[in-house]
């Protein structure tokens, strides 16, 4: 097992000076408007594209785990792998990944129930993936200190993925993340209108997504199983595209970000 995962993002996907990135992190979540709802998310759905396209919209839900800091020490994250054909989850074979803000551990335990699982490690595909990577500095600035569960989805089932998410569920120390852009490369009028049926079955809690819809669609579509199944309460926090932070509206990328609430006993 490697010791470390180095930060491969760092410097294009999101800042690589350190102190660069905090301000960045701090702007991005300053310009959230404070919300009423003093819940506590058991899960939220972000975007991985570049902060400067996608920031803003993760910055959303981030900032709703203000409630939730002082419970969490425990991270799952899901997202899909871009790089590397992948059947199944992966780990990645590592006990720490890096940012610039530091170093998170890898939650040894929670990784080796998994692998018990039949969750096999996959160096390669995590190497220099973007999905993951791009959440941690957004969940370093949000919580006060935690482990990371990192797994990497390729073409799996949904009830394939919702099975180890179940596992891992945990109680109030434990939040889900899930890493989804929505579609890609439409024109502006037909991603808003694509995204935003997107939208409403992700809502609806309806796990039947394809990779036209969003880019993480087995990843979300596993979560959305366990989500009904777990009677999950959904809320839309922001639904953009880059066209409308700076890309060429003629192709654009399509990013949602979401929040999910354990009912009961958690209002």
């Amino acid at each position: 097992m490697e010791a470390l995962r180095p930060a491969a993002m760092a410097g294009t996907f999101y800042p690589g000076n350190t102190a660069t990135l905090r301000g960045a992190l701090a702007a991005l979540l300053g310009e959230v408007q404070p919300c009423a709802d003093a819940r506590r998310p058991k899960a939220i759905i972000a975007p991985h594209a570049g902060y400067a396209y996608s920031g803003s919209v993760a910055a959303r839900a981030y900032a709703r785990l203000n409630a939730a800091a002082p419970a969490v020490t425990r991270v799952v994250l899901v997202g899909p792998a871009h790089r590397t054909p992948l059947r199944g989850l992966a780990l990645p074979g590592a006990r720490a990944f890096a940012t610039p803000l530091g170093l998170v551990d890898v939650d040894g335990e929670a990784v080796a129930h998994a692998m018990r699982m039949g969750i096999p490690h996959d160096i390669g595909a995590h190497a220099f993936e973007h999905s993951l990577e791009v959440q941690l500095p957004f969940l370093q600035h949000a919580l006060r200190g935690f482990t990371l569960v990192p797994l990497l989805v390729g073409l799996a089932g949904a009830d394939e993925v919702a099975e180890i998410l179940d596992a891992l569920w945990g109680g109030p120390e434990t939040l889900i993340v899930v890493s989804s852009d929505l579609s890609h490369f439409l024109p502006h009028d037909s991603a808003q209108k694509t995204d935003l049926q997107t939208a409403q079955a992700i809502l609806a809690l309806e796990g039947k997504l394809t990779p036209h819809q969003a880019c993480g669609a087995y990843a979300v579509n596993g979560f959305l199983r366990i989500a009904r199944r777990r009677a999950l309460a959904p809320n839309l926090l922001d639904l953009h595209n880059s066209g409308e932070t700076g890309g060429d509206p003629a192709r654009v990328v399509g990013y949602g970000s979401f929040a999910f609430f354990e009912e009961q006993g958690n209002a």
